[in-house]
């Protein structure tokens, strides 16, 4: 807004006009600015002389739709509020019931139930385990907000499965019950018929690219077509009619509430390799060929390449022996790789594959041996939307301290949301609440409302300022990623 003598003028920029924005006209000719918080809701206060624009139509319309969002936001606060130690608990049962990925049956049972309870007509069975649910708005728009259902394995954590090693040690259930926690700010505070549009609750599978026997089982009985359940998802074209989605995802070692948004995380591809020698005995090694000896000249040939690897390109190549021999008294005739290859930009990724490829195949050259190696696609980079980030970070302002919103600080990890991310707007910002490294036997959850409910907060209000001015935020979020996907 911008005055010119007695003129009014509204300038309308959807990256610093947000709907949560209160323009009051009042008495005073000298312009001055205040910002303050009430509600819960940010408000940014700008004075004008009243009468120069009391019969500016626009004026009265953008306060009139600021107060109304600002008492939907108000209503949904207040309603996750109500359902704080509910959402607590939703994180601690699911904590308490890790499992792997595709094999999540009693973690989404527990989703289902607890969707149902909130009065979200909800379906299950969507790659395998994935569970969806929707509460209808009046609009034709479709926001999605997701949660993971898969733990990882960490038989040395306390809260391990004694048999599968399946731990929430990446987060995974305090994504849920943020989902959760959403779910029920929205339906227990009745203003889905003031937004301009739907919200999907969708808890997807398998996001941890592990157990990949197990997968390539599923695979072959025609269940699944991807490792990763968004990829998967994908797939059954449960994406098509949604707009725009969002998860939250622990960030490690951050007790206090914190929040991190504008990262972006690594692509990978990943590759099986099998070295194939001859068998002979191990008082005779003459007679064979050591495939052993080949892998371990591969390892020595992947670190060699290092340096040819641009630090702007985060290239990250990380191989295990999955196995090494048979028995000690042969000279092994059979040793299997795993490795991953990650990177910041897909050019890179491919770039150090073929890298890493070579330095395999030379290795085996050099003892006789033969060498299969099956590279498959893993994760695309995360490339989370600015406009739809900077409404997070905006809401985020209200409930964390302004000097604990990082920007721009990337994951060092890998992440399926982030094939997602190349075809519609998507963010995932991390949050506070958690100590320990992710995937390691010391993560656990610090303070419940800083994991769990916080987040559900951040998300639903995001939810409400995409939704509300009929669509006004989200439609621009859209066209912007179309005019960006184009090119």
């Amino acid at each position: 807004m911008k005055t010119s003598g007695e003129k009014i003028v509204l300038t309308r920029k959807a990256t610093l006009c947000l709907p949560n924005h209160v323009y009051i006209v009042t008495k005073k000719v000298k312009k001055s600015k205040k910002v303050y918080k009430k509600h819960g809701v940010l408000q940014k206060v700008v004075l004008y002389n009243r009468s120069s624009c009391e019969n500016n139509v626009g004026i009265r319309k953008e306060r009139k739709n600021s107060m109304d969002i600002a008492n939907i936001e108000k209503k949904v606060l207040e309603a996750i509020d109500r359902r704080a130690e509910d959402i607590c608990a939703w994180g601690e049962k699911l904590f308490a019931t890790p499992e792997l990925g595709y094999k999540e049956f009693e973690t989404s049972r527990i989703i289902q139930e607890e969707l149902k309870r909130l009065g979200i007509d909800c379906s299950k069975g969507h790659a395998v385990t994935g569970v969806k649910g929707v509460l209808k708005g009046k609009g034709n728009f479709n926001v999605a907000v997701l949660g993971e259902l898969d733990a990882v394995v960490c038989k040395a954590h306390p809260a391990a499965n004694g048999e599968t090693g399946a731990v929430h040690a990446c987060g995974h259930h305090a994504q849920m019950a943020a989902m959760l926690g959403v779910a029920a700010g929205l339906a227990d505070s009745g203003v889905m018929q003031e937004l301009a549009g739907n919200v999907v609750f969708l808890a997807t599978p398998a996001e941890e690219y592990i157990d990949l026997d197990y997968r390539r089982g599923l695979q072959q009985e025609g269940k699944i077509q991807c490792f990763g359940g968004k990829q998967q998802l994908i797939q059954e074209g449960m994406f098509q009619d949604v707009d725009a989605a969002m998860m939250v995802h622990a960030q490690p070692d951050t007790p206090q509430a914190a929040v991190y948004v504008h990262g972006s995380s690594l692509g990978f591809v990943e590759k099986q390799i099998t070295f194939r020698g001859r068998a002979a005995h191990a008082s005779e090694p003459y007679k064979g060929v050591n495939a052993l000896n080949a892998a371990a000249l591969a390892i020595l040939g992947m670190h060699a390449n290092r340096e040819r690897f641009r630090e702007e390109d985060k290239i990250r190549v990380h191989p295990i022996i999955t196995k090494g021999g048979d028995v000690v008294n042969s000279v092994p005739d059979e040793v299997c790789m795993d490795s991953y290859v990650r990177g910041a930009t897909m050019e890179a990724i491919k770039k150090a594959s073929e890298d890493t490829d070579r330095a395999i195949q030379g290795a085996a050259q050099m003892v006789g041996a033969e060498v299969e190696i099956q590279t498959v696609p893993g994760y695309a980079p995360l490339k989370q939307n600015y406009l739809l980030g900077e409404i997070f970070k905006e809401v985020a302002g209200l409930f964390v301290d302004q000097d604990q919103i990082y920007s721009g600080i990337d994951m060092v990890g890998s992440t399926d949301i982030g094939d997602l991310s190349h075809i519609l707007p998507c963010i995932q910002p991390s949050v506070g609440g958690f100590t320990g490294e992710l995937h390691s036997k010391e993560f656990q959850v610090a303070d419940p409302y800083t994991a769990y409910v916080l987040p559900a907060k951040m998300m639903a209000l995001t939810v409400v300022r995409l939704l509300t001015e009929d669509g006004r935020v989200i439609r621009e979020i859209k066209a912007g990623t179309e005019k960006e996907f184009r090119q």
